[in-house]
């Protein structure tokens, strides 16, 4: 019932134009680019649409290619195997923007410079898309999102080439993903926790367009070279629709406990209790079996990301070098007492490799979080602590 109450929904929207297919002489298409804003994962990145706006027919929709659905059964596992499908839902303008000037957003509006024709082949192309059986697309974060789809659709629809100018400073897609991510630390780590070494390479400008700012940026300084020899600006005129005020104070896991701070106190930490229980003639092997357990759990997240899912640019990941689920083994050595020759091995093996990791830190073809850092040479710590000791006592 519920779908059927949508699709109703959607052809009563869609109605007064569909069944003409044509937008009159005042009709306008535009792009809608939404500022980041720092409410959520999904809106440090902005936000990008189509407004179809035509006064003949009292007609102001919004083409939106970022809907998805939470409550999809498996939605946390469907992302995770890169399996997220989004769509294509047409709203109210009216009702578009207020959401993002709540929000805190502002939203500017990029008139496109389009005659008649082409605003009826891009118009057309949207209803098509917006058909039921077409508006589910694979999502796909750096290749086919949001924002991407714009420039795709507005080079098909016109009659001509349309060329970009003054391409900005090369960056790598991780580079610009920090630009977004800059304030919210733990984001950022978790992102580069996740992100392998092909996001670390120099991208193109139009492979920049994955991000909104990007989209609003290179489009608001195209062109269109026609067949007849002739060039004209894309964007006709640029509005910007301003945001009600937001002073929302930045998190205090943000500000104060970063993941850098974070990790050097467990540092800090893990060294005093080494040395009391020296003293004390222990070797805390609880310490062990807990970091290496999340060590383990954490590798076993990763493998999953990085051989099982179809998330682009995951793999190779330097990352497994230190998180793996092997830990997991060595925590079973670890708590049995009759393995201590084994538990050795496994500590020497991980202890040589961790420092052979941060030695090469500056030459991996990988940009790894500087977070990174004191976790790896935590367990370093640990692993050469329990080598030290087993020599000692031999």
């Amino acid at each position: 019932m519920k779908k059927i109450l949508v699709l109703c929904l959607l052809w009563t929207v869609l109605f007064p134009l569909k069944a003409q297919w044509q937008l009159s002489e005042e009709a306008k298409i535009s792009i809608l680019t939404s500022a980041p804003h720092d409410e959520a994962v999904f809106t440090v990145f902005g936000h990008a649409a189509f407004r179809v706006y035509d006064p003949a027919f009292d007609y102001d929709m919004v083409f939106n290619y970022g809907i998805f659905d939470f409550s999809k059964p498996n939605f946390i596992l469907r992302f995770a195997l890169g399996h997220t499908d989004y769509i294509l839902g047409v709203n109210r303008y009216i009702s578009y923007i207020a959401e993002y000037q709540m929000r805190g957003s502002d939203v500017t509006e990029q008139v496109l410079n389009l005659n008649a024709t082409d605003k009826n082949a891009l118009y057309t192309a949207l209803m098509l898309n917006a058909q039921p059986k077409n508006r589910v697309y694979r999502y796909n974060f750096f290749y086919d999102n949001c924002a991407t789809r714009l420039p795709a659709m507005i080079e098909r629809s016109i009659e001509g080439e349309l060329i970009y100018h003054n391409p900005p400073h090369p960056k790598t897609f991780r580079e610009l993903v920090h630009d977004c991510t800059d304030a919210h630390r733990w984001l950022t780590f978790g992102i580069d926790l996740a992100l392998g070494s092909a996001t670390d390479r120099p991208i193109t400008p139009a492979e920049m367009m994955f991000l909104p700012e990007y989209v609003k940026q290179e489009l608001g300084e195209a062109t269109v070279y026609t067949s007849e020899g002739e060039e004209y600006p894309l964007i006709a005129e640029t509005n910007v629709i301003k945001a009600i005020e937001d002073d929302e104070a930045p998190a205090i896991w943000d500000t104060v406990f970063t993941p850098v701070v974070c990790g050097w106190l467990l540092f800090l930490i893990v060294i005093a209790l080494s040395f009391c229980g020296l003293k004390k003639g222990k070797t805390f092997r609880g310490i062990d079996i807990l970091l290496f357990s999340i060590a383990g759990i954490a590798g076993c997240v990763l493998f999953f990301l990085c051989f099982i899912s179809e998330h682009p640019a995951i793999w190779p990941n330097w990352s497994v070098v230190w998180l793996h689920p092997f830990h997991l083994i060595g925590v079973v050595l670890f708590a049995l007492k009759k393995a201590k020759k084994a538990a050795y091995c496994y500590h020497f093996i991980n202890f040589a490799t961790l420092l052979l990791l941060l030695a090469g830190w500056f030459i991996i073809p990988q940009q790894m979080n500087a977070a990174f850092i004191p976790l790896i040479a935590t367990l370093a710590f640990r692993s050469g602590w329990h080598v030290y000791c087993y020599k000692k006592n031999k």
